[in-house]
């Protein structure tokens, strides 16, 4: 029996052979069809730089989606403050919501410019939670951690932080823009010298706000401490989802907005009819992560032909073994299995599902798969 919703997480990717405006309004056909399916949420996610890639400004896009949907919630997975300011953040969604007022979800990340690292330590992870041999108890694959120094270290991440910041601009602490941003959404911010400010429209947006991460430091103790929902991306750091999940509910006070913790778990997912046609459409993921992890930016999604094509070396294999092992490929029974076994060894309250193939169709068909038989599991 599975009642937990299911949402969606979109790069608003490019595929070999397309253009930005064809993903674009891919995307926001997708959003319009796993509304249909039934699917709780649509978020989108804030990336720079990238060949592949179109998804650079979650407001904007929102704004565009929310025109053409009328009831699925839509937020932001997520908006990145690392150069942002609170009062530039709560204008944005404070336009959304007063356009469509109260289907947007603000989630907030850290990225390459936040300060502010985790001051409490690590969870020890105990229980139903541990993990044996790479597994949880309930047999979630847990990987070994990947390294990454060198991709935060390269040339191409550093030039992502000189064109996103103003000149000697000073990112203030993330625990603290999350502060501000509460302060004046909720209408009490004010500065040193007992300025106060209120931002309309802003103040009073029925927005619910998430805090996004990947570890038990910094976002989940902001997420914890301020009692606000948490989402942790097992499709991007898989060895550290069970850390990030314990650190936040470890760090939870109860908040106005919340009385428990709230909990989302995200997930790379492929469905198809057979396993084996799952895993043809899936062919040109890891050259994609490969990409990322190379800092060459993600490349456009290539077809199962291309990447077959591509040169393909042990030290790639290992680059993206721990993304490749923990994507979910199969048939919507199989993965839906997957999906509640992340969502039990988590103890998660919603799964956040991310798909990437080339061919739109395929997409949105991995999508309808997945919700027909998760409606299955409810009834």
């Amino acid at each position: 029996m599975s009642t937990t919703p299911l949402g969606v997480l979109d790069l608003v990717p490019i595929s070999s052979g397309s253009t930005a405006s064809e993903a674009l309004r891919n995307s926001i056909d997708l959003a319009k069809q796993t509304e249909s399916f039934g699917y709780a949420r649509y978020w989108f996610a804030e990336h720079h730089l990238n060949p592949g890639v179109a998804g650079t400004s979650p407001a904007v896009v929102l704004a565009l989606t929310a025109a053409a949907t009328s009831s699925i919630r839509l937020g932001s997975g997520a908006v990145l403050l690392g150069h942002r300011t609170p009062l530039n953040t709560v204008e944005e969604f404070g336009l959304l919501d007063a356009a469509f007022p109260g289907r947007f979800d603000l989630g907030l990340g850290r990225s390459g410019g936040s300060r502010t690292p985790g001051t409490s330590p690590q969870p020890a992870l105990v229980g139903p939670a541990s993990v044996v041999d790479g597994y949880t108890a309930n047999g979630l694959r847990i990987p070994a951690r990947f390294d990454f120094t060198p991709l935060l270290k390269s040339p191409r991440f550093a030039l992502h932080k000189v064109l996103l910041q103003q000149p000697n601009a000073q990112t203030p602490e993330y625990v603290d823009q999350v502060a501000d941003i509460l302060a004046l959404l909720a209408g009490t911010y004010v500065d040193g010298s007992g300025q106060e400010a209120h931002v309309v429209p802003g103040e009073g947006a029925e927005l619910q706000i998430w805090i996004l991460g990947s570890s038990g430091g910094a976002s989940a103790e902001v997420a914890g401490g301020n009692g606000l929902r948490f989402a942790t991306n097992y499709h991007v750091s898989p060895a550290t989802v069970l850390e990030a999940a314990e650190g936040y509910r470890a760090a939870f006070k109860p908040s106005d907005e919340l009385d428990q913790p709230h909990l989302a778990v995200s997930a790379d997912v492929v469905v198809a009819e057979t396993e084996a046609q799952a895993r043809e459409l899936a062919a040109g993921y890891g050259p994609w992560v490969r990409s990322i992890r190379t800092a060459e930016g993600a490349i456009q999604f290539p077809t199962p032909q291309e990447a077959r094509a591509l040169p393909w070396s042990e030290a790639d294999r290992a680059l993206v073994a721990d993304r490749v092992q923990t994507q979910f490929v199969g048939t919507a029974a199989q993965v839906a299995d997957q999906l509640e076994v992340l969502r039990d060894a988590v103890g998660a309250d919603e799964l956040i599902v991310t798909t990437i193939t080339h061919d739109h169709a395929d997409r949105v068909a991995s999508y309808r798969l997945l919700a027909e038989e998760w409606a299955r599991r409810e009834n």
